[in-house]
């Protein structure tokens, strides 16, 4: 197997404000795009051929792989990445339809979605039982224990003796496990492209919306008789379904890495000042360097031409991009990843993900996730605890859910301002080219396009020496 098909057109609604402007799986995880982390593990895996089916914002993948071709170094062979479009984005078996001349006639391909990260040796597992398959089996999938999950929120799988034994879409229980991947042979395409547009297997009571999803195309294909082997993850799975699941994934991949470091790796030009305290390792790239003073505590990753000084504090587990700048005695929590061309200054306090060129001063802080070229104004606070102590409830597509993990994170889309002493409270979203203006106390959601600002009354009264007794 040497085709790799990675399925990238859905339109991300469930990931409100962050695809908003670019598809769900250009998302940055470790300061990249998610799908790149993909890639990287397809090319290590021997595959020659990955074809990406892309949406409406496909022209930013394009672009992507275009300057960020996947590298050949440490790669058993080079890897051609083709970009397809699925612009009216109908459902997933429909999005595989239209990879179906850019994969040929080579017979058996995986296919993945392009907003998860799976471990590559659960991917080389699912191979390995997909060579092993028998005559009756098309299929091979790559399955994920549902454990506290709630299984209305994925399309799901019940299992019976390492098969697949039926497909339910979003049920309210009764499953144990969800799709990750899969690997057909050439046999299956016919029932992609004859996929129906409605998901029909569904709980009574339960409304489907009109998509052609690929797991009913699996069910057809299970109907007239052919058997699905199912392989379980043993590594880390996530699926960037919601926005707390890009902090689940950075923290994932930054203390993955880290943890990697065995000694300090300087690239060309890169240094450390004597004066910084340093427990730990650290990995620099081109030109970066750490300055006087700077605390670190733990390993870190550091891009090209970033420069940390001037008494900066990092609690470890960092990954960090390139041309950023980090001082002034500002402070960074375990786990957090910055993107590239950031400036985090004059004692910021920063816990979660930032993307690229986002700018943060004076005496502010900040939990949660950063979109691109957003500005915090002067002493920006989020609230991080509730007075109950308890967890904040969101609002997803309409639908109240209360995530188990950074409920009361904060999430500013890309191109976001704030005015100066703006308080965020636990678990507000703002929408790309939006401003909270100065001295907003914010409690909900702000739409996108938004200017949200206090109206103040002027209050005249007559003032000076004689109120002090003259």
């Amino acid at each position: 197997m040497k085709t790799a098909i990675i399925l990238a057109a859905g339109l991300g609604t469930k990931m409100w404000p962050f695809a908003e402007i670019r598809p769900k799986a250009m998302i940055p995880v470790a300061a990249k795009p998610i799908i790149a982390h993909q890639v990287e593990s397809l090319q290590e895996l021997g595959f020659t051929k990955i074809i990406i089916v892309g949406g409406k914002l496909h022209g930013q993948i394009r672009n992507y792989f275009r300057e960020n071709g996947p590298s050949s170094a440490g790669a058993r062979q080079e890897v051609d990445v083709i970009v397809v479009a699925d612009e009216k984005g109908q459902g997933t078996a429909l999005s595989l339809s239209a990879a179906r001349t850019a994969a040929g006639n080579e017979g058996s391909f995986l296919v993945l979605y392009g907003d998860t990260l799976i471990d590559p040796a659960d991917i080389k597992q699912l191979m390995a039982s997909f060579e092993q398959r028998a005559e009756r089996e098309l299929a091979v999938v790559l399955v994920n224990p549902l454990h506290e999950q709630s299984s209305s929120d994925w399309i799901c799988c019940q299992l019976e003796g390492g098969f697949v034994r039926h497909i339910l879409g979003h049920p309210r229980g009764g499953c144990t496990h969800r799709f990750c991947a899969f690997a057909f042979s050439d046999d299956f395409w016919s029932y992609a492209s004859s996929n129906s547009g409605l998901f029909t297997s569904v709980q009574v009571g339960m409304m489907p919306p009109l998509e052609a999803h690929l797991e009913m195309s699996l069910l057809d294909c299970m109907n007239d008789g052919y058997a699905v082997r199912a392989v379980e993850t043993t590594g880390d799975f996530v699926d960037l379904d919601k926005p707390w699941h890009i902090l689940l994934a950075n923290e994932l991949v930054a203390r993955r890495n880290c943890a990697k470091l065995t000694c300090n790796v300087l690239a060309e030009g890169a240094s450390i000042d004597p004066s910084a305290a340093i427990d730990g390792f650290v990995q620099l790239g081109v030109g970066s360097r750490i300055g006087r003073n700077v605390i670190i505590e733990g390993n870190i990753i550091v891009g090209d031409r970033t420069v940390i000084e001037n008494g900066a504090i990092l609690k470890g587990s960092h990954i960090i991009g390139n041309d950023s700048n980090i001082g002034n005695y500002c402070f960074l929590s375990e786990g957090t990843t910055v993107g590239d061309h950031c400036v985090i200054n004059h004692c910021a306090e920063l816990e979660g993900v930032i993307f690229d060129t986002v700018y943060l001063y004076h005496y502010m802080e900040f939990y949660g996730v950063i979109g691109t070229s957003t500005d915090l104004g002067a002493a920006t606070v989020c609230g991080t605890l509730r007075f109950d102590d308890g967890r904040t409830s969101h609002r997803i597509k309409g639908r109240k859910e209360t995530p188990s993990e950074h409920s009361d994170a904060i999430y500013l889309g890309d191109f976001v301002r704030t005015g100066v002493n703006a308080i965020l409270m636990p678990g507000v979203k703002v929408g790309v080219y939006s401003i909270v203006g100065s001295g907003v106390i914010l409690e909900e959601d702000v739409p996108n396009r938004s200017l949200l600002y206090v109206k103040q009354d002027l209050v005249r009264k007559e003032w000076g020496p004689a109120k002090y007794g003259w």
